[in-house]
């Protein structure tokens, strides 16, 4: 199709910011557009192409699935899902685990969890059903999720909200406690590190005093690990660089690198909370879907994390030094770059320069594949050096 950008305007709903490019293939962490232009990819879709674009062994997974059952639902027994929810509970820690389609329906599923465990426990009358998030914080586009985000300018348009949320001041303790005291709390919900909210990394104090505080009340700890998961801030989840376990994880993103697929994955305490008939999915853990996740999975093993940490470090060593340059947050190979100058323009310099990035508030954000090639990161890096420079 070569009027793809004037048949998108024409028939899909006006929600999107587009920039000016029409992407049509890639091969690993580089993309092509209708033009046959090539471009460095640091944004991996938002950090869900895991292993960046159109690769091989995904690719064989997610094919030799489709040949033979593409989906057939949750009313019966599928392996690939089976498969993904063992490995998923063996490396994680946590016991059991619901798939939706998305980061948003598994955070859904955790919300409903939390409220259900405090049901159950204390009964429907002691009405302990707020969850406190931070601010700052982004948990999805839904109802639900997007009442419990953080940041009043998504609080628009859509009234009545979910009721049932209190924001607390990020890296504050006092002031979270000060919330549970005044509040019947069933969970605390966060974000490690805050990614739509500018790339903003919790304190470990703050998070081990959250978790200590949530045990002691039998508060459920919730992390959403939609962004920071699947290896993206140097461990599998980034829980595990805080010393804490949580009685809920979501994740979703890079899990099945390019597919959609969410997880809600439960601990010890809350595995048995989710009923039958107490919540569902038609296209949760699709069968192509965990295929892709399953080869995703059994390859984020320590090398490549340990990989991935030393990458982030070229970034934020080669990047601190830069004239213009006022601060690098993040973990990993989840890092935003605050500028004197506007994101906004320097990502438009760069994809003119032939670099994919994104933006996170007033930062440049950086999401590229895992497995990035040294010689790809270290010529986008130059040209992100070179406009920030301008």
């Amino acid at each position: 199709m070569s009027n793809i950008k004037e048949f998108d305007k024409l028939y899909i709903a006006d929600i999107y910011a587009r920039f000016d490019v029409a992407f049509v293939s890639g091969e690993g962490s580089k993309l092509y557009d209708e033009d046959g232009k090539e471009y460095i990819d640091l944004g991996s879709g938002i950090a869900v192409n895991s292993f960046g674009v159109a690769d091989k062994k995904w690719e064989d997974a997610v094919i030799n699935q489709v040949k033979s059952l593409q989906h057939i639902s949750n009313l019966y027994y599928t392996e690939p899902q089976v498969r993904l929810a063992e490995m998923l509970c063996k490396r994680s820690g946590m016991k059991k685990v619901f798939f939706g389609n998305s980061g948003a329906e598994a955070n859904e599923c955790a919300i409903k969890a939390a409220r259900k465990y405090s049901c159950d426990k204390y009964g429907a009358e002691a009405n302990r059903n707020v969850i406190i998030t931070l601010k700052n914080s982004f948990h999805g586009r839904t109802l639900a999720t997007l009442s419990a985000t953080g940041q009043d300018v998504f609080h628009q348009h859509f009234f009545p909200f979910v009721e049932g949320f209190k924001f607390a001041k990020p890296n504050n303790a006092a002031n979270l406690k000060n919330l549970i005291e005044e509040n019947n709390v069933c969970a605390v919900m966060i974000e490690l590190v805050q990614g739509e909210g500018g790339v903003i990394t919790l304190d470990k104090d703050y998070v081990q005093e959250i978790a200590k505080t949530a045990a002691e009340k039998d508060i459920l700890l919730i992390i959403d690990e939609i962004q920071t998961g699947n290896g993206r801030t140097g461990s599998l989840y980034c829980y595990e660089q805080y010393g804490i376990m949580p009685d809920i994880v979501t994740t979703a993103k890079g899990l099945a690198g390019g597919l959609p697929l969410g997880a809600c994955m439960f601990s010890e305490k809350t595995k048995d909370v989710l009923d039958k008939s107490s919540h569902g999915s038609t296209f949760g853990g699709n069968p192509v879907s965990c295929a892709g996740a399953i080869s995703i999975l059994s390859r984020i093993d320590e090398s490549l994390l340990e990989d991935v940490k030393k990458k982030g470090e070229y970034i934020k060593n080669e990047l601190s030094s830069c004239k213009n340059v006022k601060s690098i947050s993040g973990m990993g190979l989840m890092l935003g770059i605050e500028c004197e100058r506007s994101s906004l323009e320097v990502v438009q310099k760069c994809l003119k320069k032939g670099v994919v990035v994104l933006t996170a508030k007033n930062k440049i954000r950086l999401l590229p594949a895992l497995n990035i090639p040294m010689t790809d990161l270290e010529k986008a890096i130059a040209v992100i050096k070179e406009v920030i420079e301008e």
